[in-house]
């Protein structure tokens, strides 16, 4: 069975996260966007689990569904932690994510990490943990578990993190490491990004949305082949299969937050070949930059740009289709044009992911405008351009120039 999941979101009890993500539109949303298996997110805050116990039912092993539903939509058990702790003389962030297979084992968890800390606080608690102690704490309660390094790149807060993280999944999980299946690429990378890392090639690259939003669900996912239940899609990310897991779907990195070098504050970023030869700090005001993912790459890397290795799952670059009805318009992706453009494009193809990865051009060409189908078709092809994003700021994606925008307006609608 095709299985598109998006296995790390967060609740509406998460800092700057939408009230709107309740369990029952997080439902609605997937089925939108395509995503048929969703994380829950945040099982350790104590409200949000509750709401998970009251309005999940079991379905497929180690998977869930709203009660009382048809839906199509499962969830699985998951939630972020950020472990800040000191290790080797130096101070730690890494952001790791778990999944667990029942209630019961969440339940567990819960029960052990309030002892660490408040877990009431945040959706995503923070725990003056080692992440090596999370795993064997996590382990020891359901060997099932899976454990991964969450967004593995993002310079504050992650296992490669520039700021305050790792050179290696060893140096982070010592003997435990051997329990590290899959890492989190996150926004600011892709698999190609990561390739170039000879010691990640037994290890799976999963891709999440990490959505704070309803509307960004799925704009990075997973795509498998396998039986509905928890123990297959671990399975197929534990194995690398490329006939269990098909392929994963990317932003483009430069659009991440944290792809170049930069300093929000002073407005100024820099390609990372420039702050290798003219160095770390901020020329505007003489302070240190946030050193971003792709600087980070190239200082861990041992092989070119361009190396793939055997056996490596694909990975599909794709940008969100309320951004190319709004580009094509030329207008804000909230604006009601875009808006009911995208209803009617999910009325007529079922889902986001169909439309933007699926449907044949002459189908889109008779459903929409054609430079709404033209754009579609230019990211299919990787036809884009962006100004890449720096220290917490998104990049810019362009899928048409001045020029394309130069048509009478009657011909948009």
């Amino acid at each position: 069975m095709k299985i598109a999941a998006d296995l790390h979101i967060h609740s509406k009890f998460s800092r700057a996260v939408s009230k709107e993500m309740t369990l029952e539109n997080l439902d609605t949303w997937a089925r939108k966007k395509g995503i048929n298996v969703l994380g829950t997110g945040d099982f350790t805050h104590p409200q949000w689990f509750r709401e998970i116990k009251a309005k999940l039912e079991p379905s497929e092993a180690g998977l869930y569904k709203l009660k009382g539903s048809d839906s199509g939509t499962r969830f699985i058990l998951t939630v972020e932690i950020s472990n800040i702790y000191t290790k080797n003389k130096k101070g730690r962030r890494v952001h790791n994510l778990i999944f667990v297979p029942t209630i019961e084992a969440a339940e567990k968890i819960n029960e052990r990490l309030g002892w660490q800390g408040n877990l009431r606080s945040d959706g995503r608690p923070i725990l003056g943990l080692d992440s090596k102690e999370l795993l064997k704490i996590v382990l020891d309660i359901e060997p099932r578990s899976l454990f991964v390094p969450a967004h593995a790149w993002t310079p504050w807060f992650s296992i490669f993190g520039s700021m305050s993280g790792f050179d290696s999944i060893e140096e982070c999980f010592d003997e435990y490491s051997k329990y590290i299946y899959a890492i989190e690429t996150g926004l600011s990378s892709d698999p190609a990004m990561n390739w170039r890392l000879s010691k990640l090639d037994k290890i799976a690259l999963i891709s999440n949305s990490d959505s704070h939003s309803l509307e960004r669900i799925g704009r990075e996912a997973n795509v498998f082949d396998c039986e509905l239940s928890y123990d297959a899609i671990v399975e197929a990310i534990k194995s690398k299969n490329p006939k269990k897991f098909l392929y994963t779907i990317e932003f483009f990195p430069e659009e991440g937050k944290y792809h170049y070098d930069g300093h929000r504050l002073c407005n100024f970023s820099q390609d990372p070949a420039v702050t290798k030869e003219k160095g770390k700090i901020c020329p505007v005001c003489k302070r240190p930059m946030t050193i971003g993912v792709l600087y980070r790459v190239e200082e861990l890397a041992d092989r070119p740009s361009g190396t793939k290795p055997a056996n490596a799952v694909p990975f599909k670059s794709l940008v969100t289709l309320d951004k190319i009805i709004g580009d094509a318009l030329g207008v804000g992706e909230k604006s009601k044009a875009v808006q009911r453009e995208y209803e009617s494009l999910i009325q007529k193809f079922g889902n986001e992911l169909a439309v933007l990865l699926d449907v044949r051009e002459s189908d889109l060409k008779s459903a929409t405008d054609s430079r709404i189908s033209e754009g579609i078709l230019k990211v299919r092809e990787g036809k884009v351009k962006v100004t890449p994003g720096y220290d917490g700021e998104y990049g810019k994606i362009s899928i048409f120039n001045a020029e394309d925008l130069k048509v009478p307006q009657e011909s948009l609608f």
